[in-house]
């Protein structure tokens, strides 16, 4: 167990006992991550703060319910998934005009700020063709930096799976940038 995780059981064992700071320290070591997986999934900021907080106070309501048979932090990332999911099913129910969005902020990884600004609304636009199931595993795996087994975990499907969706998202992502052409084959692919 890593020192992360030992940490997010300390903290979550003490809230159970009744210490609300604890619950908040939980929130802080992992509120980035969460809302970079609502962002990606529910391609909306607006949205995505929305599941973030659905997901803290899901997991305030049932962390009695976490079993630790898979990190704290996968069962968290599980319970943001479904939320976005959730949401996401009853967006389709009743469907809005989106807001314009104001520029995002440059991506403090890409190289040069100018060019991270220039090519991140191209890359959000590629994702939104990426159907929900293929989207959830590519932002797990490509985006956040997740390996396949935990990914596994939070979707709560096989390893294989996981690696067919990213297969099959990665492809959309391919021709919706234009890097692949739509119905071109590549040689691994055979």
């Amino acid at each position: 167990m890593t020192s992360r995780a030992a940490e997010d059981v300390e903290l979550l064992n003490r809230y159970l006992g009744g210490d609300v700071d604890a619950f908040d320290e939980l929130v802080r070591a992992h509120e980035d991550r969460v809302l970079g997986i609502c962002l990606r999934m529910m391609r909306d900021r607006e949205a995505a703060l929305d599941a973030v907080q659905e997901t803290f106070l899901t997991v305030f309501r049932k962390a009695d319910r976490y079993e630790e048979r898979a990190a704290f932090s996968t069962w968290l990332y599980r319970v943001a998934v479904n939320t976005c999911y959730d949401q996401l099913r009853k967006q389709k129910r009743r469907r809005t005009e989106p807001m314009p969005e104001i520029a995002d902020p440059a991506d403090p990884r890409g190289g040069d700020e100018f060019e991270a600004v220039e090519l991140r609304p191209e890359i959000e636009k590629a994702l939104r063709a990426v159907p929900v199931d293929f989207r959830a595993a590519v932002v797990l795996v490509d985006l956040q930096g997740l390996a396949l087994d935990q990914a596994a975990q939070i979707l709560d499907i096989p390893i294989g799976t996981v690696k067919s969706r990213v297969f099959r998202g990665r492809r959309v992502l391919a021709e919706s940038l234009g890097n692949l052409r739509a119905g071109s084959r590549h040689p691994r692919d055979e």
